[in-house]
C-alpha cells in the first residue's frame, strides 16, 4: 500500500523498473511467474524468496493471496463481470 500516486503508477506500468525494494521485486517476480504458469514454480523460486527475507509462512501467504486473485478474476471473466 502506498500513498504515492507516482509510485502506484510506476508499479502498474512496469514493476520491474519501478522504484521498489529488491524484496518487493522478488515477491512480484514470484507472483508473475505463479500467475503465468504455476507449474513452473520450483524450489529455487522459494529459495529466492527466502533470500529476500520471506519465511515459509510468508511464502504461503503470498501464494494463497496471488492464487485467490487469479481464481476470482477467472471466475469474473468467465461470467462477464464488469463487461458492458
Amino acid at each position: 500500500m502506498t500513498l504515492s500516486e507516482e509510485l502506484a503508477a510506476a508499479i502498474r506500468s512496469d514493476y520491474a523498473t519501478a522504484p521498489i525494494s529488491d524484496r518487493d521485486r522478488a515477491m512480484l517476480d514470484y507472483v508473475v511467474k505463479l500467475t503465468r504458469d504455476a507449474t513452473e514454480i520450483h524450489q529455487d523460486d522459494h529459495e529466492t524468496l527466502h533470500a529476500a527475507g520471506f519465511d515459509d509462512v510468508a511464502i504461503l501467504q503470498i501464494t494463497l493471496i496471488a492464487s485467490w486473485f487469479n481464481y476470482i478474476n477467472r471466475v469474473a471473466d468467465a461470467l462477464g463481470v464488469g463487461r458492458e
